[in-house]
């Protein structure tokens, strides 16, 4: 009898324990970092499909985006940050609230899906925000673009999708070397980073958007790989990102996979472990 019950009082005791646990991860990932994993190359080469890193959701405070989302397909488990905090919806404010800075590169939750996505901050609120033959153009003035070399990777399946990067040569057998045309983009804060462009398209030419008070405009680095603040939300793109809609900043890559899994180790990328995001 005094076994049954030792038996009993381990299994309870177990319980509890997991249950503090997810308890304690919840509210870690609530307040502070919030892990994130780069499924798609529109953030090429800054972060590159594989990359892992945690997401600082402290640095603009906090609002109903910040409570975690829980999807994991296999287990038919779909929760939402709107499932949990939706109630604090709506009113675009924040507690704690500090407005992002122009070249951040933030996870945002997309205002229609929900899903988050990753992009560059590049248009403030009220500002004009244009590209021209592919220069960015804020308020009517270009801002520096440099040429910077020829950005090259393998034309082959990356991640566990298995998509094929876009390149500049084309006709290009699987294997070859892919290429983009390489720039280094200057913004009016004099924040540079890189910047990928593979062929002339709509996207180089847009009309001239008027940023809403209390949104920003987001754009991917590989400018002709990405669904970003240049596209309306009814034909797939982003459109402008409310202020209450911001998870947090990336600052830094913990680890990065070139294979089709995280826990391929075998595939871990050695020149990216704790990388710092410009």
């Amino acid at each position: 009898m005094a076994k049954k019950k030792k038996s009993s009082g381990f299994i309870v005791e177990t319980i509890k324990t997991i249950i503090y646990a997810l308890l304690i991860a919840g509210v870690f990932r609530t307040l502070f970092f919030q892990p994130f994993w780069i499924p798609s190359g529109s953030m090429k080469e800054t972060l590159l499909v594989g990359d892992f890193l945690f997401v600082n959701k402290m640095i603009y405070g906090y609002s109903y985006a910040s409570c975690p989302s829980v999807r994991i397909q296999s287990l038919g488990i779909d929760i939402d940050a709107k499932d949990i905090c939706g109630f604090l919806q709506g009113d675009n404010t924040r507690l704690f609230g500090r407005f992002p800075e122009r070249g951040d590169v933030v996870v945002f939750r997309h205002p229609i899906s929900g899903r988050d996505f990753i992009k560059r901050l590049i248009g403030l609120p009220g500002e004009k925000i244009q590209f021209k033959n592919g220069t960015l153009n804020i308020d009517g003035n270009p801002v520096k673009l440099e040429e910077a070399g020829t950005f090259i990777e393998a034309k082959a399946g990356q991640g566990p999708t298995g998509v094929t990067p876009q390149c500049m040569n084309q006709n290009l057998r699987k294997g070859g070397n892919c290429e983009k045309q390489r720039q280094l983009e200057t913004l009016p804060n004099n924040r540079s980073h890189v910047v990928l462009n593979i062929r002339n398209q709509s996207s180089d030419n847009t009309r001239e958007f008027t940023v809403p008070d209390g949104h920003f405009f987001f754009v991917g680095d590989n400018r002709d790989n990405s669904s970003d603040s240049r596209y309306a939300t009814r034909i797939g793109g982003v459109g402008f990102v409310p202020f209450e809609n911001l998870v947090g900043r990336a600052d830094r890559i913990v680890f990065s996979s070139a294979g089709a899994s995280l826990f391929a180790f075998w595939t871990w990328r050695s020149n990216r472990f704790f990388k710092s995001i410009e």
